[in-house]
């Protein structure tokens, strides 16, 4: 692998995290931030989900997973379910007030990156999805 091609992804990635808080949403107009968004997607795509579960598909630390559960909880957007096989555990599911405030949510950002890539034909967004996809899932692999 060259190493130029190495520092050109290192440096656009920290250019891109930097970036990529004008696409959120303004939290204003939202009760969800980056967090929330992401455990209420994984929630409404894959199912209900406990702690343990959501903090190893985004590498954190259950307690973090759990306050910002918690969190959703308090705002009505998930509510828990017993897990029948561990009566100490816990499952969350999104709620239908949760399922709106995620479509909100999803459509805001949506709209300003469609701004940002309006000049992008279908096949190079497409491609940039598929390999961000791909990056993302090497992440997700690391273990």
């Amino acid at each position: 692998m060259q190493e130029h091609s190495l520092e050109t992804i290192q440096f656009e990635l920290a250019t891109l995290v930097r970036y990529i808080t004008s696409v959120t949403p303004d939290k204003r107009n939202s009760d969800l931030d980056r967090s929330g968004y992401l455990l209420l997607h994984n929630i409404s795509f894959c199912g209900s989900a406990g702690v343990k579960t959501l903090a190893k598909e985004y590498h954190l630390d259950i307690s973090t997973v759990s306050r910002q559960a918690a969190a959703l909880e308090s705002k009505g957007y998930v509510y828990k379910v017993p897990d029948p096989l561990d009566k100490r555990a816990y499952f969350y599911q999104i709620t239908e007030s949760g399922k709106v405030e995620l479509e909100k949510y999803k459509q805001e950002r949506v709209e300003k990156l469609k701004g940002l890539i309006n000049g992008w034909s279908d096949e190079e967004r497409q491609q940039f999805g598929k390999l961000l996809n791909k990056f993302n899932q090497a992440f997700a692999n690391k273990d």
